[in-house]
């Protein structure tokens, strides 16, 4: 009868144990322990397991983790503007560490990809990664009863270990004449003490007007330094800091290009229409690849084009 009693008592409690094991899987593999890819050249991504907030965590090959890895937040936030509205309204805004709720994430051969709701907005986010870096889709389904004239989702790397570069020495953007130093007309940079020099923006416009106040100091203690001249392709490149890999970040159309170098993040964010009842869309790759800004260069001239990006009509 005792025997009986136990074996009965065990099988009553064997449904709420496999529930725990089952619910500490869940969040195991949502914390991307089980989500991870590679590519040929042997660059890895996952999923950040530090913070709930979607980021995705790469690796770069040939040295130690701690000095080749560094996060890229998908996205740093996500911004709508309503028709007729000159102000905009942040739906997200990526927030660090353990609180939050965890995005259900799946993998998709080697792809990442999770989908949330953002008041009436079906927000998804994906990236893939290439031979030759991480292609990032964004789409959003407007289930509202808004119009809204711009929908912008930020794809933020924060390249502070293998790519850092804090006073911009190796982060270039292309001219009609070729590759030039994004901060080439701020040579001050290089010699003033750094908690003068930052916190610092650096746009170059793309198919943006250049302001007439090329340096401006704002309320807020940043720093914004415009670049004199257009760029003729939406790219911005940073080299290694052994010389040796390139990360390079395009789009198919934007209006400025940037790079906070506190982070040493680069930005090439275009925007979307987002009428009612439509899906909109674009698409921003990040390349990352042993070789040389020239090499770049080739890739978005043959890429270019390939990425997405609707067009909603009336």
């Amino acid at each position: 009868m005792t025997t009986v009693r136990r074996a009965r008592k065990h099988v009553r409690l064997w449904p709420l144990a496999a529930l725990a094991v089952v619910g500490l899987l869940s969040m195991v593999r949502a914390l991307g322990q089980d989500f991870h890819v590679s590519n040929r050249e042997g660059l890895r991504m996952s999923i950040d397991k530090a913070d709930r907030d979607p980021a995705i965590h790469i690796i770069v090959p040939g040295g130690p983790e701690a000095e080749r890895s560094f996060n890229i937040l998908l996205p740093e936030h996500v911004t709508v503007r309503e028709q007729g509205q000159t102000e905009a309204k942040r739906l997200y805004i990526y927030q660090p560490g353990p609180e939050g709720k965890i995005p259900q994430w799946k993998q998709v051969g080697n792809s990442l990809e999770y989908t949330k709701e953002l008041s009436g907005i079906r927000f998804s986010a994906r990236a893939t990664l290439d031979s030759d870096g991480i292609l990032f889709h964004y789409e959003f389904e407007n289930l509202s009863g808004t119009d809204y004239d711009m929908a912008w989702a930020v794809t933020d790397p924060r390249f502070k270990t293998f790519f850092y570069d804090p006073r911009l020495e190796r982060t270039y953007v292309h001219h009609t004449n070729g590759f030039e130093l994004l901060a080439s007309e701020s040579p001050e940079r290089l010699t003033m003490p750094l908690n003068q020099w930052l916190p610092a923006r650096y746009p170059a416009q793309f198919t943006a007007p250049i302001p007439r106040q090329k340096v401006q100091h704002r309320d807020d203690g940043i720093t914004y330094y415009y670049k004199s001249r257009v760029v003729d392709m939406p790219l911005i490149a940073t080299l290694s800091v052994d010389h040796e890999w390139v990360a390079a970040s395009f789009t198919r159309d934007t209006g400025t290009v940037w790079s906070n170098p506190e982070l040493t993040c680069q930005h090439v964010d275009p925007q979307v229409a987002l009428p009612r009842g439509r899906t909109a869309f674009y698409e921003v790759e990040i390349l990352i690849f042993r070789g040389s800004l020239e090499q770049a260069r080739e890739i978005v001239l043959k890429e270019r084009a390939d990425l997405k990006e609707s067009i909603p009509t009336p």
